[in-house]
């Protein structure tokens, strides 16, 4: 029997109204497994009308007790993190590894929201002038919500409501309607936390769903992960309407390697950062630019590598990488593969025509590596989201960092090399919001925000971090007089010195 994942309003599971359900894969076998309900305006509405019932009290709750209730969910997150990643391995189709690895990423996040009163303290200036004291505070916005993409449905979400919640808002997620069933996991675990109904709310759905939430005056900022196109719109839209937004988009990252690198080290990195999750992270490394005579040994070492790589159905534990999330966006990347020779790249792996014995209808694409790639080719140009790498050659640094910095995208980067002094100028010269020094995937730590330059981030806040904490915040300044007791009325005598 088919599943359904119907919404969470209110801190309940509420059956979808509209009669319009969208399907939702097994990536291994392209099997329906699930139905997912699709939100109405109404039920949007209904969402957001429960946040902002909730807001009234969750808004002026102490922080202990938003603090209290955040480590008791993430006791529940950390406690049920093989039961997540296998929803998300049944849905997206990642191997289990990558799929804990995701929880962990976002149990980070949950952790630095259970601290969130150290980033919420304000500021105190006495004596400004005569009795006069200034003091800044930050303040909750109200009613947020989130629109999540389909690569990390337990992760991106924790880059969001976590710190949304701990710092007063109340929260709308609308997540991928291809795998929707984390974030109804997360529901309730956050709701046996003890949070409060309304805080929380899910709503799945498609371009309805997200354009109310875009437009809904009851609704103060949005918060956005996924491809430039929808980024760009969503910042567009939600701010012609008034509201708040940090929208992270695509990205095209490219891993400089010099002359003096270690080539061993590098082939690593290039093959764990472009093949890992299928290639369908942002911050993948999808293009590799070889400075001068390394090209040949290095394209050498990552096809050695690359071809011992294990692909197979996600719950299988020798599984080292899994299919794609659908047979659309399979074809997709496969077309960047057929159509690579033609637009002058070399073809040193091939993985357009892979499948997996036995699960023959299943999402499979293999393992492909386009070496001399030109700039102009299409494999180049897009975000393939999919485990494609491509190889460029340089003659020069200077060389490199101009084809990089020439990019529209600004997501992440990474140079490899044994010189301080070159990695230095790459960090300072290179036009990207992360950099990575021989760390081929360079994503913060929780404390540190994420989020690129260029086409790759539209709105001011970067996700999570301090800049996480103001984008859920606002900031308020109090100036303030009071008379001094010793000038009360007359015959009143609180017995404080007369001293002026």
């Amino acid at each position: 029997m088919t599943k359904i994942v119907n919404h969470w309003i209110g801190g309940k599971t509420v059956e979808g109204a509209s009669g319009t359900y969208g399907p939702v894969t097994d990536p291994a076998t392209g099997a329906v497994t699930t139905n997912v309900a699709f939100a109405t305006v109404d039920e949007v509405d209904a969402a957001v009308a429960a946040a902002k019932d909730a807001y009234a009290t969750w808004g002026k709750a102490s922080l202990a007790k938003r603090s209290t209730i955040l480590f008791k969910f993430r006791a529940l997150l950390d406690a049920n993190r093989d039961a997540i990643a296998e929803l998300i391995t049944a849905e997206h189709g990642k191997v289990h590894s990558d799929a804990l690895g995701e929880v962990a990423r976002g149990l980070e996040i949950v952790e630095l929201a259970c601290g969130i009163t150290v980033q919420l303290k304000g500021e105190l200036s006495t004596e400004v002038a005569s009795r006069v004291d200034v003091s800044s505070i930050r303040q909750p916005l109200g009613v947020v919500a989130g629109i999540t993409p389909f690569n990390f449905p337990a992760m991106v979400p924790m880059w969001m409501f976590p710190i949304a919640i701990a710092c007063g808002n109340t929260f709308v997620l609308k997540p991928s309607e291809k795998d929707p069933s984390a974030a109804m996991k997360i529901a309730e675990l956050l709701a046996e936390a003890g949070l409060p109904d309304g805080v929380f709310n899910v709503v799945h759905g498609d371009k309805v769903a997200v354009d109310r939430l875009l437009e809904h005056p009851d609704v103060k900022a949005v918060s956005f992960v996924g491809s430039t196109p929808i980024a760009r719109y969503i910042h567009t839209t939600a701010s012609a309407n008034g509201k708040r937004v940090q929208a992270l988009g695509g990205a095209k990252n490219h891993m400089l390697v010099l002359p003096d690198a270690d080539l061993d080290a590098a082939a690593d990195a290039a093959v764990s950062a472009a093949y890992g999750s299928a290639g369908e992270r942002c911050m993948a490394i999808s293009a590799v630019v070889a400075v001068g005579a390394i090209g040949d040994e290095l394209v050498d070492k990552i096809r050695e590598r690359a071809e011992k790589i294990k692909i197979g159905p996600g719950n299988d534990p020798t599984s080292e990488m899994g299919p794609l999330i659908t047979k659309v966006h399979r074809d997709k990347v496969a077309s960047y593969v057929t159509g690579a020779a033609a637009e002058g790249a070399e073809v040193v792996l091939d993985g357009s025509g892979f499948t997996v014995d036995g699960f023959e209808d299943g999402h499979w694409i293999g393992i492909s590596l386009l070496d001399k790639v030109p700039t102009t080719a299409k494999a180049y140009q897009d975000e393939i989201f999919g485990p494609v790498l491509t190889v460029l050659r340089v003659d020069t640094y200077e060389e490199g960092l101009a084809l990089i910095n020439a990019s529209p995208f600004g997501n992440g980067t990474a140079i490899f090399t044994r010189d301080g002094g070159a990695a230095r100028r790459f960090q300072l010269e290179v036009e990207a919001g992360m950099v990575g020094v021989n760390v081929p995937i360079p994503v913060p730590v929780g404390y540190h925000s994420f989020g690129g330059w260029k086409d790759s981030l539209f709105g001011d806040h970067h996700i999570y971090g301090n800049d996480g904490t103001h984008f859920y915040t606002r900031g308020k300044v109090v100036t303030t007089r009071w008379p001094d007791p010793a000038d009360g009325p007359s015959g009143v005598d609180l017995g404080f010195p007369r001293n002026h």
